[in-house]
């Protein structure tokens, strides 16, 4: 009884592992936060101090942030940078962009 029991713990672990690195796709904004400054960025359910790649998927540029608020609650995005790693991913002018993002 043990062993299926432990080789089904093991299969949801492996699965879990395997889509907390899976890539995401989808829209990002940015955002201004008084309270943290730099390459941040705010995530729905990434916990708080994970490193994310975010690749600009419109003109190639990439930087990594680090996750430190809730958010973005509007409908079909992904993340919201802040005003520093939107500069560095050149989509301050447009506002919004297509992004892969890759947990690191």
């Amino acid at each position: 009884m043990i062993k299926p029991i432990l080789a089904a713990s093991l299969t949801l672990a492996a699965i879990g592992a395997a889509s907390a690195k899976a890539d995401e796709y989808g829209l990002a904004t940015y955002y201004h936060n008084p309270f943290h400054g730099g390459l941040i960025a705010a995530h729905k359910t990434l916990p708080f101090g994970a490193q994310v790649r975010v690749l600009n998927l419109d003109n190639g540029r990439s930087t990594v942030v680090t996750i430190v608020d809730r958010g973005p609650f509007a409908r079909g995005r992904i993340i919201d940078v802040s005003t520093v790693a939107a500069g560095v991913l050149g989509m301050r002018q447009a506002g919004v962009a297509h992004v892969r993002l890759e947990r690191l």
